[in-house]
């Protein structure tokens, strides 16, 4: 069975050995010279329905990825092998839901809502959409939550090991009466923290992942009146 791309990202073999050549080369540099980077890039849109009284229910997610990685996973498939950056309907189905087929234990989707302190549980996300746009991978899927009251939520995407990019710059879509701000996050206070978590690391802890995700994502907070 072909592994969707994401999973193999995820591989425990692989990415052990991933991380153990990233972190040696991290400890033969300066602390000047470490920075936390990543390998994939995705642009997000989100787009959240409600009950117009307040409450969120659902969430439709785009992720555009990169034209590099795109092309990596065309190849991967065997799709668009006349290299026109046209995909045929049976090539599209073949393609739709690609980095959903594997859903690692303990994998969230790289989604995150929070009320409060209090974690929103996201249903499995179920594949709507794909196209293949200016040589980019766009694959659309929706996760259901709650409903719970839009007002006051907190939400992020990220990798948590920072091998993807995620990045709010599609649109944000929300019910009539909901309004949201997106917050960019201190780079410089993110790269600091990373190399205060390399150092902290002992002998035993070196090659084990670290999250550092987080600290590097846009928090996007959402606020909805319920109707008077």
């Amino acid at each position: 069975m072909l592994l969707s791309a994401r999973a193999r990202l995820r591989n425990d073999a692989v990415m052990t050995l991933v991380r153990r050549i990233a972190l040696a080369l991290c400890l033969c540099l300066p602390v000047s010279g470490l920075g936390a980077h990543p390998h994939v890039f995705v642009d997000v849109a989100l787009t959240f329905t409600g009950d117009g009284a307040g409450n969120l229910s659902r969430v439709k997610v785009t992720w555009s990825y990169d034209d590099f990685f795109s092309l990596l996973i065309l190849s991967d498939m065997g799709l668009d092998g006349d290299g026109e950056g046209v995909l045929t309907e049976e090539e599209l189905t073949r393609l739709k839901g690609f980095d959903l087929v594997e859903w690692p234990e303990g994998f969230e989707g790289d989604l995150y809502i929070h009320r409060g302190e209090e974690k929103i549980a996201l249903d499995h996300p179920v594949p709507t959409a794909v196209t293949l746009e200016n040589g980019r991978i766009v694959a659309t899927h929706e996760r259901t939550f709650g409903p719970v009251p839009g007002d006051g939520l907190k939400v992020e995407a990220y990798d948590p090991t920072y091998y993807v990019d995620y990045r709010l710059t599609g649109s944000v879509t929300l019910p009539k009466g909901c309004s949201s701000d997106i917050r960019e996050p201190d780079l410089d206070e993110s790269q600091r923290a990373f190399r205060e978590m390399l150092g902290q690391l002992g002998a035993e802890e070196q090659y084990d992942p670290v999250e550092v995700g987080n600290l590097f994502a846009q928090t996007l907070y959402l606020s909805c009146a319920a109707p008077s």
